[in-house]
């Protein structure tokens, strides 16, 4: 491959970047596309694999790729933006029109597009006038959750019986989290926000766990690890979401371009149980993922319930 359009002299790592930034910029490489790997940089050319690495690295700095574990590096897509709302008047300002157009962007584009500049010229006012109605971008978060799980509450009539409580509780997570894709990333098992609605969720499982006879440590163990499966499956989802964005890529579509690497890798023989698995297997719905964790995990706990 020629590069001959970059100078000798100058460093290794610069003089790959110099090449690929061009390709971007001559739409050879589009939005999308699949970047050379360290291992081809190296082979085409003539670097250390450290150099193949920095030079990745540089262009990642750069904002013109992105990558994705076991997906290797893409050009960055850019994202089109909703032009900015006409101008509001300060009186038609409101702390619930700043939350639902932040949710909205949120859903759109990923937590990482919310800030309160952004919503600002969003909203067709002065960045300063939001701070009249939250106090910053901790606060908005808060609000958001809030918002989320206040519009679609819990029923107000319990179902009867431990497992169809814990049942309703966890698919309406599951429902929240697909919905909202950047929720699962701002909710903490550990450090949870003192959020009422939400706090009702872990009220409501403790109540279903007091009908199991089970004692209080089993109960705290279940209670946490019932919203842990939840919220671990709903930040796969949100992975998978952010990864389609920004690489235009679906997972079967990811699957098909590394069917050959993937290939390589079971003929050697040793990975025999993942070889003989559907590739379409690995990557099944989370839905269906969702469903079977959810009822084997309640199994369990009917089935320690009987041992008592």
């Amino acid at each position: 491959m020629a590069v001959a359009a970059v100078r000798d002299d100058q460093r290794p790592a610069q003089r790959v970047v110099l090449e690929l930034r061009r390709r971007i910029a001559d739409g050879v490489l589009r939005p999308g596309d699949r970047v050379p790997s360290t291992r081809q940089i190296v082979r085409d050319f003539g670097v250390a694999m450290a150099t193949a690495s920095r030079a990745l690295t540089l262009l990642r700095e750069e904002g013109l790729i992105v990558t994705r574990p076991g997906s290797g590096s893409v050009v960055r897509v850019q994202e089109t933006r909703a032009p900015a709302a006409p101008r509001l008047s300060p009186r038609d300002l409101t702390r619930a029109k700043i939350i639902a157009v932040a949710i909205a962007v949120a859903d759109r584009e990923g937590i990482e597009a919310v800030s309160m500049r952004g919503l600002a010229g969003r909203l067709g006012v002065s960045a300063m006038s939001l701070y009249h109605h939250v106090a910053g971008r901790d606060e908005l978060e808060l609000l958001m959750i809030n918002a989320v799980f206040r519009a679609q509450p819990l029923a107000a009539v319990l179902p009867e019986g431990w497992r169809a409580q814990l049942e309703e509780i966890y698919r309406l997570q599951w429902r929240l989290y697909r919905r909202h894709p950047w929720l699962a990333g701002l909710l903490s098992l550990t450090r949870p926000p003192f959020v009422p609605e939400a706090m009702m969720h872990s009220e409501r499982t403790f109540a279903a766990l007091a009908q199991l006879g089970l004692s209080p440590d089993e109960r705290k163990r279940a209670a946490l690890a019932l919203p842990a499966l939840v919220r671990g499956l709903a930040l796969t989802a949100a992975d998978e979401v952010r990864a389609e964005r920004e690489t235009r890529m679906r997972t079967t579509d990811w699957w098909a371009a590394m069917e050959s690497e993937a290939r390589m890798k079971f003929r050697s023989g040793s990975f025999p149980h993942l070889a003989s698995v559907e590739q379409t297997v690995l990557a099944e719905d989370l839905e269906v993922v969702f469903e079977h964790s959810l009822m084997r995990y309640l199994d369990g706990l009917a089935g320690l319930a009987e041992q008592k």
